[in-house]
């Protein structure tokens, strides 16, 4: 018989009471840990999108420069046919050098010329050659043109390059011509400013070379216990000479570092400025100048673009230095100085990006679009979902409704549970050695992807379809069978059409996890670089996620934005994708 009195002392009193608070602490800290575990995961994933979409702004907008271009009949179509394909071979290219030169007379000398070229993209050519062939009659005139700007200049109207700072001035500006320069001065200490802001330049690099010597110590440390427990006589050598070589360049990249901190903290000074400093540009009478001497009253300064009129002093000029030195750049101070000019004239023009989402491929960022990574993923996903979803459906209504329960059909499920678990990249070597080896499927196709990503994708197809077809209830089929229907009938008349909507979002989310693989499709050669624009699944052609990988590898910076673009293209495509595998769920889900 139970002791009541020891019942009511267990669960009353000190004890009870420890427990029960020690029972709601533990629950306490579990819905802190879940609480924990959301919100670290939802930072993560703001992490990682705002660093994706905030990367992708740069390629949304693309810059033209509007520049006057005279079209010589002489030179395009000297004939007068009007032949478009007559027009198109004329030399496009030298008519925009031409330009250029014409725009900025002062641009001289092999390297100079290479910069100036470098302002217009290397396709403004090919489509200012297909405007003219579609309208011949504007050979002869002289238009304003819309050149599509390089990657380089659209990069630092973004600020990519960092920003061309406004000193303030108050005094006076005086010029005096000297051997092709200028020596400048001001009557008040506007240039002293500059130089602070040089100086500041010369204590970053310092910083950098410290870094670097930081660097080859790790270097010497390295060696040096190579050199310690080596087991040659020769290997010791080596190594030793090494680590003294590396102790060599960090000594003088340290007294380097400490020379420029004794500069940059100097009173005064004179600095001779090269491409390791900032740069000091100023603009006056319409006219631009790079300084390559400064000193707190003033310095040395050559012309990029000349003046409007002789100057000898002015009370209007504007003073300007740059974040970081021409070396750290890939805008030289001759293109800032250009690119200002033009925005000064208002011939900069930023439109949004159209050419992105209907171009295909291309070596030349600010002509890549994603247009034909999209329709060779289209086609890879029809040939993806033509091969797996009936080939799934029909296995899952085999296994589930017909197949007898024995060792085989045993065998059979545990290898489909199993292919569901295979690296991705063992299907692409399935595809590279059996259907391009021995089938002779075309090479980067969406035929051979589509096949490849079927057989990745059907083993999770199987798995749902047969989940769902396992959630009707028997009923259904008793009450088929029972009136008439034979079992197939039952099944595709009766079972499947209830099966469906859960059949459909284990296939829909089959092919999103399908439209994002990478690496079965680089072994197949989807990874080459295709600019046409497939026309069919069996054209060469490239999808989103490959070209991901590629834009990624590619060593122009104006390839970062638009990588992380096409990897926002490609998540609202999963995004949506799955949204659509939810809303059927709920809209066609059948509780029973």
């Amino acid at each position: 018989m139970v002791d009541m009195t020891t019942l009511s002392v267990r669960h009353s009193g000190e004890a009870s009471a420890k427990r029960i608070r020690k029972r709601r602490a533990a629950e306490t800290r579990l819905k802190a840990y879940g609480i924990f575990a959301l919100a670290f995961a939802g930072a993560a994933l703001i992490a990682l999108l705002g660093s994706v979409f905030t990367k992708a702004g740069g390629a949304l907008t693309e810059t033209y420069l509007t520049l006057p271009v005279t079209l010589e009949a002489s030179e395009i179509d000297p004939d007068g046919t009007k032949d478009a394909s007559i027009i198109r071979r004329a030399d496009f290219s030298g008519l925009t050098k031409d330009m250029l030169k014409a725009q900025f007379p002062n641009a001289k000398g092999r390297t100079v010329r290479r910069e100036l070229y470098d302002l217009t993209s290397s396709g403004a050519a090919f489509e200012l050659a297909d405007e003219v062939a579609a309208d011949p009659s504007l050979i002869g005139q002289t238009i304003d043109y819309e050149f599509l700007a390089s990657d380089v200049t659209d990069l630092y109207l973004k600020g990519a390059f960092g920003d061309l700072v406004s000193q303030a001035v108050k005094g006076n500006l005086t010029l005096t011509e000297q051997d092709g320069s200028y020596l400048v001065s001001s009557t008040s200490d506007d240039f002293s400013k500059a130089l602070e802001r040089v100086k500041e330049g010369l204590t970053v690099n310092a910083d950098r070379l410290r870094g670097l010597a930081k660097l080859q110590d790790n270097g010497v440390v390295e060696f040096t216990r190579r050199a310690e427990v080596a087991e040659s006589t020769e290997e010791r050598e080596k190594n030793t000479a090494l680590a003294e070589a590396r102790a060599a360049a960090r000594d003088k990249l340290l007294a380097d570092a400490d020379a420029l901190d004794l500069r940059a903290v100097a009173a005064g000074g004179d600095e001779v400025l090269n491409e390791d400093n900032r740069s000091v540009l100023i603009n006056v009478a319409g006219g631009w100048l790079k300084m390559t001497q400064i000193t707190p009253s003033g310095g040395i300064a050559e012309a990029i673009v000349p003046m409007e009129r002789p100057v000898s002093a002015s009370n209007t000029w504007g003073l300007f230095t740059t974040d970081l030195p021409e070396s750290s750049r890939k805008v030289s101070d001759n293109q800032i100085i250009w690119i200002e000019q033009l925005q000064a004239q208002g011939r900069v023009d930023v439109v949004f990006n159209t050419r992105f989402f209907t171009a295909g491929d291309s070596r030349e960022p600010e002509l890549a679009g994603i247009w034909g990574a999209v329709v060779g993923s289209f086609w890879t996903m029809v040939v993806t979902f033509l091969l797996a979803f009936p080939t799934g459906v029909m296995a899952a209504i085999y296994l589930e409704e017909f197949a007898p329960k024995n060792k085989l059909t045993d065998f059979v499920e545990v290898n489909i549970n199993n292919l569901a678990a295979v690296p991705s990249i063992v299907f692409g070597l399935l595809g590279l050695s059996v259907f391009l080896g021995v089938f002779g499927v075309p090479r980067s196709a969406p035929l051979a992807g589509g096949i490849v990503l079927a057989l990745m994708t059907l083993p999770t197809i199987i798995i749902a379809s047969r989940a769902a077809i396992r959630a009707v209830p028997p009923s259904i089929r008793d009450a088929a069978v029972g009136l008439g229907a034979s079992p197939i009938q039952a099944a595709l008349h009766h079972v499947l059409p209830l099966a469906m909507p859960g059949i459909l979002t284990g296939t829909i989310i089959g092919m999103a996890q399908a439209l994002g693989e990478t690496a079965p499709l680089i072994m197949i050669g989807m990874v080459a670089f295709i600019v046409d624009i497939p026309g069919s699944f069996t054209d060469s052609a490239s999808v989103l996620p490959v070209q991901v990988f590629r834009w990624s590898d590619f060593p122009e910076r104006a390839f970062e934005a638009r990588t992380s673009a096409a990897i926002c293209v490609l998540l609202l495509f999963l995004v949506v994708m799955n949204a659509i595998a939810v809303f059927m769920r709920k809209r066609f889900e059948r509780r029973w």
